[in-house]
């Protein structure tokens, strides 16, 4: 079994998309791409100001046209933000010659991880955990089907993610291709 070309990371704000996408391309030799910063770069402007000159659909026009841009790579890990599975248009810049993976929290773990962030214009609101809920309920169904695989990053360090990614991504050993074959590579 070979590497994928690229491997496109979803899931919501909280997951780990950056921490466990920059561990798993320095893992596998690839680039990472944050497609978030990748986009304030090129702005020159964090996203919440992108927010308040643009507007939410501002922002997703970018985003539209970073992920488009970024499916034509190879030998890269790009890790999303947790909106991205909102533009239907985006679903085949997402899937396009990748391996999609959705790292998969809970909300309780997203308010701990995202409490004191202020850089998430999403959740400058009087009850973040309602709108992290609200968001849950919206985009899991999306995050699903794009995903040619789930894992569940609940209480588990960024590194044991990463071996256990790379398990699943390329098995190594015969026993490892039999586990993969037989839990039909879906949900970890």
């Amino acid at each position: 079994m070979s590497l994928p070309r690229r491997i496109v990371i979803i899931g919501p704000m909280g997951a780990g998309k950056s921490t466990i996408g920059r561990l798993l391309a320095r893992e596998l030799g690839y680039r990472f791409v944050d497609s978030d910063r990748l986009i304030e770069e090129r702005c020159g402007a964090n996203i919440p100001w992108i927010f308040d000159v643009e507007g939410e659909e501002g922002f997703r026009q970018r985003e539209a046209a970073m992920l488009s841009e970024l499916a034509e790579q190879e030998s890269v890990v790009v890790a999303t933000g947790g909106g991205a599975v909102m533009k239907a248009g985006n679903h085949d810049s997402l899937k396009r010659n990748a391996f999609v993976v959705y790292l998969k929290t809970s909300v309780e773990q997203q308010v701990e991880r995202t409490r004191r962030d202020k850089n998430r214009p999403l959740l400058q609101a009087e009850d973040p955990e309602a709108v992290l809920r609200e968001l849950f309920d919206i985009r899991d169904p999306l995050y699903s089907k794009l995903a040619d695989l789930i894992m569940y990053t609940d209480r588990k360090s960024p590194r044991l993610v990463v071996r256990q990614l790379i398990n699943l991504i390329n098995p190594k050993t015969p026993r490892q291709r039999r586990q993969v074959r037989k839990e039909g590579h879906r949900h970890v």
